[in-house]
């Protein structure tokens, strides 16, 4: 494997030409198996700038000659730059070679970001979500929503109805205009958009119900999930946040990406705490998945939930895949 001389800079156009949802989602699957098998992860770590901001890094380095790489991401947390019309979140991927210690290349780290987590989900649409699923319902309507749309569309091709749900119904309306406006949308005969404005009205509509949000209190209430509907949860990386009810646990098959998410999810470890499911109960990780080592969806008629919170692992995926694309072009 071939290695640039001195640093590479991979700005975010270029990041965005190289990544479709398709293929990064067909290079997790190839690849997250294996290659979690020599990956360092080590907890992130989390440092307070002030009351409000913060700096996080995650690092994850490689054991194995044949996969040569160091990793890490670098995130900044200032929520108070929505008054100047900043990103509350952004930060940078850094790539180096793990047998030299040469940087190789940095990155956005949001963008990254966004295509991970969506191709994550989609990903598990292939393994929990039903053949036939023609409606996916969208419960949020930020940066993550198109993603996670196109990455589900990804998985399952036989959507054909996107209704999105966001607090401000505005928000709502505004992304299903302009997804039904977009190329790449455009191009897709029968995949229509709606803004809709009462959840619990339209959540039994869906085949796939996929969340991203910050919410404290459950939006989805499980008693109002179809039957045979599959369920993905994204938003919730600490404990006092869920996007779900007790009853979508206690009516679902439960997966989760990685082991993270039972100490991590709100919904899970709160629902470990008043008995709703226990640890022993989870159907499997993603890894166990793609291997076959647990079976996802077994019927038709059975309630699927999967809950991510992400991993350094599938980040360095992501970063390796931009990295030697960019180099190869």
């Amino acid at each position: 494997m071939a290695f640039s001389s001195s640093p590479i800079f991979i700005s975010t156009e270029n990041l965005r030409s190289i990544l479709t949802h398709q293929t990064l989602i067909n290079h997790i699957q190839l690849n997250l198996p294996k290659i979690s098998t020599f990956l360092q992860t080590p907890i992130r770590q989390h440092y307070n700038l002030s009351t409000s901001s913060s700096l996080l890094l995650m690092p994850s380095w490689s054991s194995s000659s044949s996969y040569p790489y160091i990793g890490v991401k670098l995130v900044t947390h200032f929520p108070q730059n929505s008054s100047i019309n900043l990103p509350g979140v952004q930060g940078s991927y850094v790539l180096f070679n793990s047998t030299t210690g040469q940087t190789l290349a940095s990155m956005d780290s949001t963008e990254l970001t966004l295509f991970r987590t969506s191709c994550v989900s989609g990903l598990a649409s292939k393994y929990l979500a039903r053949d036939d699923s023609e409606v996916l319902v969208m419960v949020g309507a930020g940066s993550l929503a198109p993603h996670l749309i196109k990455a589900h569309f990804s998985a399952r091709p036989s959507l054909k109805k996107v209704l999105i749900w966001n607090r401000t119904v505005e928000k709502a309306e505004t992304l299903a205009k302009k997804l039904s406006e977009s190329d790449e949308f455009s191009l897709l005969s029968g995949l229509s958009f709606e803004g809709v404005g009462n959840l619990d009205e339209v959540v039994g509509f869906g085949d796939i119900v996929s969340c991203a949000t910050n919410s404290e209190t459950p939006l989805v209430k499980g008693e109002r999930l179809k039957i045979g509907a599959h369920l993905d949860l994204v938003g919730s990386f600490k404990h006092s946040m869920k996007e779900c009810d007790d009853e979508a646990l206690k009516r679902g098959k439960v997966f989760v990406d990685n082991e993270a998410a039972l100490v991590e999810a709100g919904e899970l470890v709160g629902g470990f705490e008043r008995g709703v499911i226990k640890e022993d109960e989870i159907g499997g990780n993603l890894v166990e998945l793609i291997r076959g080592d647990k079976v996802g969806r077994s019927c038709l008629e059975e309630i699927t939930v999967f809950k991510s919170v992400g991993s350094a692992v599938v980040d360095m995926l992501a970063a390796q895949f931009v990295y030697e694309t960019y180099t190869r072009k």
